[in-house]
């Protein structure tokens, strides 16, 4: 019966998915764009990348160091949201948005298929509550002609 539960628990707790483009293919010496598409169960806020506030943890996402450089990360527009728990409005984003990356292909990139790694951090919360402050693996596909 407890395995059962520990099954399930990770389930309850996961309210935010990440889902990277299937693959992105570019050429050596040029620029790559990645949309990672995510979606957070409704109820829930995070941060956003720019909080008002410096005890609030931000949304951040970072990529290894490889074959790619990272160029920019963009971020949507985040809304401003009252909260009881806090007097100014807090810059959050809720339900489905998108983080969009820009890297950079070196011209001695090796032709072929290759995955990125990164992480999303993040801090799910109610109006009321917070779950502590996660982090998700992401992976992306890369072809370099």
């Amino acid at each position: 019966m407890a395995a059962a539960f520990a099954a399930v628990l990770p389930a309850q707790i996961s309210v935010l998915t990440a889902s990277p483009p299937s693959k992105i293919v570019g050429r050596r010496n040029g620029v790559l764009t990645g949309k990672l598409a995510v979606h957070l169960n409704g109820g829930y806020h995070v941060n956003s990348n720019t909080p008002n506030d410096e005890y609030l943890i931000p949304l951040r996402l970072t990529w290894s160091a490889g074959l790619l450089e990272v160029m920019e990360i963009s971020y949507p527009k985040p809304r401003l949201e009252n909260y009881s728990f806090s007097e100014k409005p807090v810059s959050v984003f809720t339900g489905d948005f998108d983080i969009v990356t820009k890297f950079k292909a070196p011209a001695n990139a090796p032709p072929g298929p290759a995955v990125i790694t990164g992480k999303l951090r993040y801090q799910a919360c109610t109006e009321s509550s917070c779950l502590p402050p996660k982090s998700v693996e992401v992976r992306l596909p890369v072809h370099i002609q």
